[in-house]
C-alpha cells in the first residue's frame, strides 16, 4: 500500500469542466454535478483500502449536503486493465452497496485527474458557487490502522464554511491515499511515486 499524498492544487483554481460516464448509464458534467452554493470533486476507486476506510463517510456526506445544496460528484480514474476491481461494472455494484446518491464516474482517459492534479484516492476538491477551489486535502486525520475514528472532521468544517458564504481554513493537511493506478506512459508530470 503505497502512501500518496495530495498534490495540494492552489486555492482560487477554477474547477476544471468534465463529462464523463455515470453508473447508471448517463453521462455528467460538471455543470449537472455542480451545487447552486458549492461543489465537492471526489477522487476514490473501489479496492483501495484508504477510500474502503472512509467510504461510509463519503455515502453520509451525499445525504447530509446534497440537501443543502452542495453538489458531490465522485470520479474513478484508475486503469482497469491493471485494476480490474475498479472496472466501471464493479463502480455500479460498489456504488449500490455503499448507497452514494451521488454520480459515480469513471474517467477512462485519465484525462480529469490529469486536470485536477489528483493524485490519490481518496483526493477532495471543493469548489464555491462561482466554482473556484476553496479546500483541497484530507477528509479528516483517520487512516486504516491509526485508531482515530472516520468523522469527515475537516472536510465537514470547510464544507459548513461554504454553506454560510464563509472561507474555510487555509491551514489544510494533504489527502494521504493510494496512487491512482495511472495507464503506463500516462503518469502526469506532477506525480511522483
Amino acid at each position: 500500500m503505497v502512501r500518496t499524498p495530495s498534490t495540494m492544487l492552489p486555492l482560487g483554481t477554477q474547477a476544471p469542466d468534465f463529462k464523463l460516464p455515470n453508473v447508471d448509464g448517463s453521462e455528467v458534467s460538471l455543470a449537472d454535478a455542480a451545487g447552486p452554493k458549492g461543489t465537492l470533486v471526489m477522487f476514490i476507486c473501489n479496492h483501495c483500502p484508504f477510500v474502503k476506510h472512509v467510504a461510509d463517510q463519503l455515502a453520509a456526506l451525499g445525504r447530509d449536503y446534497l440537501p443543502q445544496g452542495i453538489g458531490i460528484v465522485a470520479i474513478s480514474s484508475n486503469e482497469v486493465a491493471t485494476h480490474p476491481l475498479d472496472s466501471p461494472e464493479q463502480m455500479v455494484h460498489e456504488a449500490e452497496e455503499r448507497g452514494y446518491l451521488f454520480p459515480y464516474l469513471y474517467d477512462a482517459s485519465q484525462a480529469v485527474a490529469h486536470a485536477y492534479r489528483a493524485a490519490c484516492t481518496p483526493d477532495f476538491f471543493l469548489f464555491d458557487a462561482a466554482r473556484a477551489l476553496v479546500y483541497r486535502g484530507q477528509l479528516d486525520s483517520s487512516r486504516p490502522g491509526n485508531e482515530i475514528p472516520v468523522s469527515g472532521s475537516d472536510l465537514r468544517a470547510a464544507i459548513e464554511a461554504v454553506l454560510t458564504n464563509g472561507k474555510p481554513t487555509a491551514e489544510q493537511k494533504p489527502s494521504i491515499g493510494c496512487n491512482i493506478k495511472w495507464r503506463s506512459g500516462n503518469e502526469p508530470s506532477y506525480f511522483h511515486a
